[in-house]
């Protein structure tokens, strides 16, 4: 296959580098990271900036813009034959329910399928991994399968336990689950006395029963959950309509 990997980690991740290791030797593969962490970036694109493509090794680039940057410029500026699938990870940290919302791992895969292309994202849930090959047999296994998937506007959010292959106690197809609200922010002063604040952490989880992507990586399984990028909630279309009119 005809691969692009990105991520939000970094070009110097260790998730984006063992699974770039893995796929190379038997699919052609560009890499397109940023040049440092974007965690968080969420869908954002670089404006008012110039971006600059830094060659790092053999089809491998980092830039100086985020994941959807990354994305973005790979398939309008670089590549003449056009991909077969975009895939962005190793994440270290998991990307479960709300967490879709504002990381950058997903938002690259998201930039993919705007653009026309299937896409994966991928996580492991911990974020000091200890078993990245486990993600990584995670997508060497999805890979045969992509042609045959059921429909083309294909994003998939994958997310893979912390454990050995081995302990791995299957594959779930699942639905984001939620968190509560996020924890408040952390007010604190820098050296000169001024107010400084921290992001604080996301809220624990809340809706992460059974089918959800939550309770299946808790289990063991590694989660599948499919996206789409249509934000209409179309089910009150007629709705909002009649409320309009009123």
């Amino acid at each position: 296959m005809n691969i692009l990997l990105s991520n939000d980690d970094g070009f110097l991740a260790p998730g984006i580098n063992r699974l770039r290791e893995a796929l190379s030797p038997i699919h052609q593969v560009i890499t397109v990271a940023p040049d440092r962490d974007r965690s968080g970036a969420s869908n954002s694109l670089t404006l008012e900036n110039p971006l600059r493509l830094l060659q790092q090794g053999t089809d491998f680039y980092s830039l100086n813009g985020t994941p959807t940057d990354c994305v973005h410029l790979a398939l309008t500026g670089l590549y003449t034959d056009p991909p077969d699938i975009v895939i962005s990870g190793i994440n270290a940290g998991e990307n479960l329910g709300d967490d879709v919302l504002y990381s950058g791992t997903v938002a690259a895969a998201m930039e993919g399928r705007y653009l026309g292309y299937p896409a994966i994202a991928v996580s492991i849930a911990n974020h000091r991994p200890r078993y990245f090959e486990t993600a990584v047999q995670a997508v060497l296994a999805l890979l045969p399968k992509i042609p045959d998937y059921p429909e083309g506007s294909m994003i998939l959010n994958v997310n893979v336990p912390d454990l050995p292959w081995e302990q791995i106690k299957g594959i779930q197809v699942t639905r984001l689950g939620q968190r509560h609200r996020a924890e408040p922010v952390i007010k604190d002063k820098d050296p000169r006395g001024r107010d400084i604040y921290w992001i604080g952490p996301p809220g624990k989880e809340q809706d992460a029963g059974e089918g959800t992507d939550f309770y299946a990586v808790r289990n063991g399984y590694i989660s599948i959950t499919p996206l789409h990028s249509d934000l209409t909630r179309h089910r009150i279309l007629d709705a909002t309509h009649q409320w309009l009119q009123q």
